[in-house]
């Protein structure tokens, strides 16, 4: 089980709720056994060009042409860190066996970490100084 912010959901919900159109469309001929919820027309599972060929797309529109699927993952691991999430919550959202491999593969220390520690010892020193 995951949990996902609330903007995740209510964009999941209204993905369902289109599917519940595409499914009254397709009558007799949806099968959905696993109840996906990206689906073709008929309620089977997305294959791997389409969603390949869709995430080329949606990168090549916002000018990231380069980007590769997996890279969705690495960000999502990196921005996590960098929002102060703790390890095991990456993790476990990532279904790693164990956070040392998250803070070998996504723990590099990036520019706004470095920031945000040099901001929290300003605002350390500050309090103590005064």
């Amino acid at each position: 089980m995951i949990t996902v912010a609330p903007s995740v959901m209510t964009l999941l919900k209204k993905q369902k709720s289109q599917q519940a159109q595409i499914r009254r469309l397709a009558g007799q001929d949806w099968r959905n056994p696993w109840d996906l919820v990206f689906t073709n027309e008929t309620g089977g599972n997305l294959s791997h060009f389409t969603v390949y060929k869709s995430f080329k797309e949606i990168v090549r529109s916002i000018g990231l042409e380069q980007e590769r699927f997996h890279t969705l993952r690495h960000s999502y691991a990196v921005v996590s860190i960098e929002n102060s999430d703790d390890i095991k919550t990456v993790q476990t959202d990532l279904g790693h066996a164990t956070a040392s491999f998250i803070l070998d593969v996504y723990g590099h220390v990036s520019q706004k970490m470095r920031q945000q520690s040099a901001d929290r010892m300003e605002h350390f020193i500050r309090k103590v100084s005064w």
